[in-house]
């Protein structure tokens, strides 16, 4: 069975287009994979960050991309955030926001 994949917003699917190529096509290869097999890829492609917050990991040579996602009722799957890192820690700000987005689409999904 598959999933179905949204954007919060269209400003995070902007967002996302801008990342570089490389980035970019490795985040769009890991969002088909998981719309055929579910939310839940595992390391390194995704992480469960707690409370039903999860990240999407992409690497390239172009650097590092990372977009939050959370799975509502059942089979729905919504991106909530993304960025290109510039450190090595995400900041807690990009989390944040994610988590305050998550809590939004929860009550409005």
């Amino acid at each position: 069975m598959t999933y179905t994949m949204e954007y919060f917003n269209e400003a995070v699917r902007v967002e996302i287009d801008l990342w570089p190529p490389g980035l970019l096509a490795r985040y769009r290869a890991l969002t088909i994979r998981m719309v055929e097999h579910g939310p839940n890829l595992g390391m390194p492609h995704t992480r469960a960050m707690g409370e039903g917050l999860f990240e999407i990991r992409v690497k390239g040579k172009e650097g590092i991309g990372r977009a939050f996602y959370c799975n509502l009722y059942g089979r729905h799957i919504v991106i909530l955030h993304g960025f290109v890192k510039k450190a090595d820690q995400t900041p807690k700000r990009e989390i944040a926001l994610a988590r305050k987005r998550m809590k939004e689409a929860m009550y409005h999904g």
